[in-house]
């Protein structure tokens, strides 16, 4: 017997596992623990529209793994459940993922998935964009459904790719359409993506909000522990890998995905070595391939504009000690990179590339974000006489760095 075929036969008497999906990103479980009042406050908002009435447009944060998605897809299958028994007043309820790139990197791919979302048809490309959003007027004004509330999660991304503009006509369709009522629910892990936003659209979005608070190690342990007697076959999983699993996602802002990604891909390690059960060396494991897969996820999937900032970064730091005596280059004579650093090389970079340059201040806003995403660190640190700047130091491991240069300068055709 080949090795091939002992791989293949033993695999049911190898597994760990039970139910795997139990443990998987898009699984929605019967109930939702410590998210009680948070379901209440958006069953609350969004309830007017089963009696026909319009609700507020509602945005809710959070950090990733908060419960955010999982809530208010929840809500969603409850109100579609209403809906489908027959108020009178037909309801429908359509979610897009904005992170996707084949889906909302543009305007017009955004209306083209609404299009097709609301049962419509319509050609993936050359279309100029003013005729896709009437196809879309169209398309919800040939429908029965009086009701539309238009769930876009990661809707920060859309301002990244697109702009702003495309948030301000999605709520000026009632406007347009007086026989329809259209709202707009947004799911963001960034609180202040809406501060830099031209005034009319924030004030037409922003009429409810909603903060998830993180999880704390405890309930991050009792998420795991049901889960995981719903995932694993009994006696499978050590205790204390539970947890560990649940301090390493405490440490990471109180992330369950992220906890329940790392019992997954524990399981599945400790599975392919043979083992009986999962303990803290393969939790361990499991998270620090986690990070690797993390890093190149944010990499591929961030706009080109961000691919050339997090470049620049590290290119810097790869050439700091050669550009110390390069004044024009890099300031600091200890070889520390700033704000002002990477703005130079970013724009050499755009030059390169024929993108178009933004602002040192959005280049500040883009190296903050990946602050806060941990793939680099840049406190703000005082410059006496010349004020305050970012002092910026990539995080991505040493031995990532030439798979993400090489990610980005595909990406950028460099």
């Amino acid at each position: 017997m080949s090795n091939l075929d002992k791989i293949f036969n033993s695999i049911g008497q190898r597994t760990l596992f039970k139910n795997k999906d139990v443990l998987q990103m898009d699984y929605s479980p019967e109930t939702i623990p410590f998210r009680e009042k948070q379901i209440e406050q958006v069953a609350l908002i969004m309830a007017p529209a089963l009696i026909g009435q319009k609700t507020s447009n509602l945005f809710v944060y959070g950090k990733t793994g908060t419960g955010k998605t999982l809530v208010i897809k929840h809500i969603q299958n409850e109100m579609q459940k209403r809906g489908a028994e027959g108020s009178g007043k037909p309801l429908k309820l359509v979610y897009i993922n904005c992170k996707f790139k084949k889906v909302a990197d543009t305007e017009y791919r955004l209306l083209a998935e609404l299009i097709k979302k609301l049962g419509g048809t319509i050609s993936a490309t050359g279309l100029p964009t003013d005729q896709v959003y009437n196809k879309f007027l169209s398309t919800l004004e040939s429908l029965d459904n009086k009701i539309f509330v238009i769930i876009l999660d990661e809707v920060d991304q859309i301002v990244k790719k697109i702009s702003d503009e495309f948030l301000y006509n999605l709520t000026r369709i009632n406007a347009e359409l007086p026989k329809k009522l259209v709202t707009i629910v947004g799911i963001s892990n960034d609180v202040r993506f809406l501060d830099d936003m031209d005034p009319r659209v924030k004030s037409s979005l922003s009429e409810e909000e909603i903060v998830f608070p993180p999880y704390d190690a405890l309930q991050l342990k009792d998420i795991l522990l049901k889960r995981a007697n719903e995932a694993f076959k009994e006696n499978s999983v050590d205790s204390g890998a539970i947890a560990k699993c649940a301090a390493f996602a405490a440490q990471e802002h109180g992330d369950a995905r992220r906890a329940l990604d790392l019992l997954r891909v524990a399981g599945e390690i400790a599975e392919r070595a043979g083992d009986k059960k999962i303990t803290t060396m393969h939790i361990d494991e499991a998270n620090a391939k986690i990070e690797r897969d993390k890093i190149l996820d944010i990499v591929q999937t961030e706009p080109n504009q961000f691919q050339a900032v997090l470049l620049a970064i590290i290119n810097l730091e790869e050439s700091k000690d050669k550009l110390k005596s390069q004044k024009s280059l890099i300031a600091d004579e200890g070889g520390k990179i700033y704000t002002g650093d990477v703005s130079k090389v970013y724009e050499s970079l755009c030059k390169k590339t024929g993108m178009e340059i933004l602002t040192q201040r959005r280049v500040g806003d883009i190296i903050s974000e990946f602050d806060m995403l941990g793939i680099i660190s840049a406190p703000v640190v005082s410059k006496g006489r010349y004020g305050r700047t970012k002092e910026i130091k990539s995080l991505i491991p040493a031995g990532l760095t030439e798979k993400v240069k090489e990610i980005i300068t595909k990406s950028l055709g460099i």
